[in-house]
């Protein structure tokens, strides 16, 4: 009986940067066990523990040896693989080379009434201990790392150099090779609290060695030690913490040993705008801001360490002085940015470029304002609420040049709108200024009145029709300008209730660039455009869980307003959710209509040429017709299916009652006519015909 071992495998480094260990963490909980099942080592469970400093794979029940293997292969046929004298064909040479046998050791045997030619391999069973080496060392090569480097004169490369190895199974020293590296049993501790080096017994105890060196090994152990940290901070100052998820996991993978710690800074600080003081914090320094029960943010921060726990106090000053230099340098932009109103730097846009064929920052201003004077004329904006976007165009990509967002690049906006109400612009100018960046991404929140999101479908909109004017619209697999995420955010603004036009605001916003001389194909950059916001609108409609022949039977009909398709959509959905066999009948009696229907011959019904069925069915058609569009005109899509869900009962009977291909080609012309005329009613709504394929 095989005796099963344990497996430590540590890589030591220098510090790996935080987001690289996290996505290395995951790629190794699946890199581990698949190179041990590639050469067939027998092994129990995988775990993954990793540090800025380290990545360890324990493996469970590890056998001695590889299980024996007899693999059998099919080979092609017999009649191909030998000739009529029984000897062996260049087909059977092929296969027994390609499977490593001599080709005398083909069999022959008879399968489904055919007899083909079988070759048998056995691989015998093999030392795990051997293998292991190149195993592991494929593990290291094959973790992929956004950057790697060299270092020392070897060859190889990695995210930072490799400082140490260590490599058992139980007792036994496995030989890993890297980097002028060779495995042993001694790893590392902290770097400052317990650096070692420290000899590991058995494999086993890499873990427990690790760890009695003042190294948290995991990511989640790390993490809620920070959280109990923050939550005993939180009761000592009384303050509430605010952790981002992706600060949060930067600071976890930062520190071998956290230790979180409360600072302070001087509460003249506090007049300054609380978004640079928190960038200045969290973007900058990744400490964690405080809050008073009003969400008023305090003078204290959390900072979390990975020094010594009993050099707390010298670790708070070191950071509370950091902190003074930063809020110091952020008080005196601010202040400076405030000797000038939000206006003066408009024109200093012109030093800043936008992209080098759409020109500068101040164009792009010309260009926003002018979309958004559409944009409010076309929302039917009172005349005081269209002067207010025309202004916060104006004025939304001012503080770009000032010396605050020039060093705190992420409250970008948000400056500008301090700076408006301190030059006395209205409350609503300066809001719509805080607000034109979002929505940031999918879920966020749209600004707040229609003012605010015209500036921001403005922006966005002269963003992607201006880099699909010159070539530079995403592909598959990139997006450098996050144009995807534009116009996620404008058919977001435009399904919660902006009453605009996109057809209309992409062709203003393709002439404001022809208008400064920019050349391009119009006509197929508008179709481009459109076509982008059609796809991004069915990913949204798809991921929201709308299936997808809804969609496509909607965007059959031909429309392109994003909140239109949306609200057509989900109207069908929940049609066919309600009464799913009725609308699963109506369908297939739209697909039946829409096959035998001939387009050539118009929809004028003679009626004089029509029976009972017929004449119900036209009756009903008309009066349908006739809701469908007044429906349409008030956007009112359920009304609109509801119309047609009439039209079940007159379609079945006319099926059941009469014979289309009638004998008399008048009758037969007029019934088809009919079938338009009742197809007709359909055209924009959906194409049903998309959907039969769901019915029951």
């Amino acid at each position: 009986m095989s005796i099963l071992h344990t497996l430590a495998f540590e890589i030591g480094t220098e510090e790996i940067p935080a987001f690289d260990l996290h996505k290395a963490t995951l790629q190794l909980e699946k890199l581990v066990p698949a190179a041990l099942d590639e050469v067939r080592i027998p092994h129990g469970d995988v775990a993954i523990y990793t540090t800025p400093r380290r990545l360890i794979a324990m493996v469970s029940d590890v056998a001695d040896t590889t299980e024996a293997l007899d693999e059998v292969f099919r080979g092609p046929s017999a009649k191909i693989a030998f000739d009529a004298d029984g000897n062996p064909t260049k087909a059977a040479a092929g296969f027994a080379r390609g499977k490593g046998v001599d080709v005398d050791a083909l069999e022959r045997r008879e399968e489904h009434g055919v007899e083909y030619v079988f070759a048998t391999r056995s691989v015998p069973a093999r030392d795990v201990a051997e293998l292991l080496p190149g195993v592991l060392e494929g593990v290291i090569e094959g973790i992929s790392w956004p950057k790697s480097c060299r270092w020392g004169t070897t060859s190889e490369y990695f995210s930072r150099p490799v400082r140490w190895l260590v490599a058992m199974l139980d007792e036994r020293v496995i030989p890993v090779s890297f980097a002028g590296l060779t495995a042993g049993s001694l790893t590392r501790g902290h770097r400052f609290l317990a650096p070692g080096p420290h000899e590991v017994a058995t494999a086993a105890d890499l873990l427990g060695v690790v760890e009695a060196a003042h190294v948290v090994t995991s990511e989640q152990a790390r993490e809620q030690v920070i959280r109990v940290g923050v939550a005993q901070a939180e009761a000592q100052t009384g303050a509430r913490a605010e952790l981002p998820e992706k600060t949060l996991l930067e600071v976890t993978n930062l520190c071998e040993q956290p230790t979180v710690l409360v600072g302070t800074f001087d509460e003249e600080f506090l007049r300054v705008p609380e978004e640079i003081i928190v960038d200045a914090m969290l973007m900058h320094q990744r400490y964690f801001p405080l809050y008073d029960a009003n969400d008023k943010l305090t003078n204290n921060f959390i900072v979390v360490s990975n020094g010594d726990p009993a050099h707390a106090s010298t670790i708070i000053d070191g950071n509370e002085r950091v902190v003074r230099a930063r809020l110091s340098d952020a008080k005196f932009f601010y202040e400076e940015d405030l000797k000038r109103p939000l206006e003066a730097y408009v024109d200093h846009l012109d030093e800043v470029v936008f992209q080098e064929t759409l020109g500068t920052m101040k164009a792009k201003t010309d260009r926003i304002v002018a979309l958004a004077k559409h944009l409010a004329c076309d929302a039917g904006l009172s005349e005081a609420d269209a002067a207010d976007a025309e202004r916060a165009a104006y004025l939304a990509k001012a503080d770009l040049v000032t010396n605050a967002v020039v060093e705190f690049t992420s409250v970008q906006g948000i400056m500008g709108s301090y700076y408006a109400e301190a030059a006395n612009e209205s409350a609503q100018v300066a809001r719509a200024i805080a607000d034109h960046y979002r929505p940031r991404f999918s879920g966020d929140e749209p600004p707040a009145s229609n003012v605010g999101k015209i500036v921001a479908t403005a922006d966005k909109l002269d963003t992607i029709c201006g880099l699909f004017a010159v070539g530079q619209g995403p592909t598959g697999s990139s997006d450098p300008f996050a144009l995807r995420r534009s116009a996620i955010g404008i058919v977001a603004m435009l399904e919660g209730g902006l009453p605009v036009s996109l057809t209309a605001a992409i062709d203003a916003a393709l002439s404001t660039y022809q208008a400064a001389g920019v050349e391009f194909d119009r006509d197929a950059v508008r179709a481009e455009v459109s076509d982008f916001f059609v796809t991004r609108t069915k990913v949204m409609l798809r991921d929201g869980g709308c299936s997808p022949d809804a969609v496509d039977a909607v965007l059959a009909t031909g429309v392109e307003e994003p909140a239109q398709i949306i609200a057509r959509t989900r109207a069908l959905e929940a049609a066919r959710t309600n009464a799913p066999d009725a609308f699963d009948n109506l369908a297939i009696a739209y697909a039946r209509a829409n096959n035998l229907r001939d387009a050539k011959l118009g929809s004028d019904v003679d009626e004089a040429l029509t029976a009972d069925a017929e004449r119900a069915l036209l009756s009903a058609a008309d009066e349908a017709a006739a809701r469908v569009s007044e429906a349409l005109a008030a956007d009112d899509y359920a009304a609109a299916l509801a119309a047609l869900s009439a039209l079940r009962a007159p379609i079945d009977a006319f099926f059941e009652d009469v014979m289309i291909m009638d004998e008399d080609q008048a009758v037969r012309e007029n019934r088809l006519r009919l079938l338009n005329r009742f197809v007709a009613v359909f055209a924009h709504v959906a194409d049903f015909g998309k959907m039969a394929k769901s019915a029951k």
